[in-house]
């Protein structure tokens, strides 16, 4: 592995190795909460599933990063692309380029939202804890699954079609990853933040007047950075979307699997009389 990809592991597995950490020490330090928790973190529960993370991460970039350059002269027939994608063969945009990527900052987005919710006392370290190690695994699990689906070179990006202009020189030196478009990883993560700031918003102030709102900025601001993607000739169409419902899926995904029962069940026994009731 070299010096480039090991680098890159080493910050996937700190971040996810982070996180655990944290939540775990909210887990065990935090006092009993006088708001209702909303979500859990368990031994059982997140060693095993931040182990099979990074070890798919670890496969993720190594693919990734081991990806091989075709030749910009025997790409795959625009005709193989599928229809509604083959328009966009050949565009490329600078700017649209450069924005994209500098919406990589929304990413704090969901932990700027937590942390001012524990600096005003609405929730407690745990649930920050909590809602920090899920982030982390959600991020890092829909990036490690785009880069394994990505090393497989279904297609090259758009710009690798360009004539002429900065697109013909952008694919002249482009690498490998260059030939794999399928699918985009900005509107996977993107719609991955989205869908943590949207959720920890309504499930810590369900009676607020701006969870509509929270939730049609998330959303709205996802779909930019995806139809940035399109514009800037990196993507096609299917791939954005391919990419939105991924991030989607693997957040409520994560989400749910740590969401706290709110059900309770009251158990009662007496000389002949066994029962239990079940409280909503």
């Amino acid at each position: 592995m070299d010096k480039w990809r090991f680098k890159n592991l080493f910050r996937v597995c700190f971040v996810v190795l982070l996180a655990a950490t944290l939540a775990m020490g909210a887990s065990e330090n935090s006092s009993a909460a006088e708001n209702p928790r909303h979500y859990e973190t368990s031994v059982r529960l997140d060693v095993p599933l931040v182990l099979g993370i990074s070890l798919i991460a670890a496969l993720g970039v190594s693919r990734y990063y081991g990806m091989e350059k075709g030749s910009v002269d025997n790409l795959k027939p625009k005709s193989e692309l599928l229809p509604w994608d083959r328009p966009l063969a050949g565009r490329y945009s600078g700017w649209a380029t450069t924005v994209s990527h500098y919406s990589g900052a929304l990413a704090v987005a969901p932990l700027a939202l937590a942390g001012f919710s524990l600096y005003k006392g609405d929730v407690d370290a745990h649930d920050f804890g909590a809602f920090t190690l899920m982030f982390a695994e959600a991020f890092v699990l829909q990036n490690a699954l785009n880069q394994i689906v990505r090393s497989t070179q279904l297609w090259p990006r758009p710009f690798m079609y360009s004539k002429s202009g900065e697109g013909r020189e952008k694919a002249l030196s482009a690498r490998g990853e260059a030939y794999g478009s399928f699918y985009s990883g900005h509107s996977s993560a993107a719609f991955t933040v989205a869908i943590f700031t949207g959720k920890w918003f309504s499930d810590v102030y369900p009676n607020s007047k701006y969870k509509n709102l929270v939730w049609a900025t998330s959303l709205s601001l996802a779909a930019i950075v995806a139809a940035l993607r399109v514009i800037a000739g990196k993507h096609y169409i299917t791939d954005v979307v391919v990419g939105a419902l991924v991030g989607t899926g693997v957040s409520f995904g994560v989400l749910k699997m740590h969401e706290v029962c709110k059900k309770k069940i009251s158990f009662w026994a007496n000389p002949g009389n066994i029962g239990a009731v079940l409280y909503f």
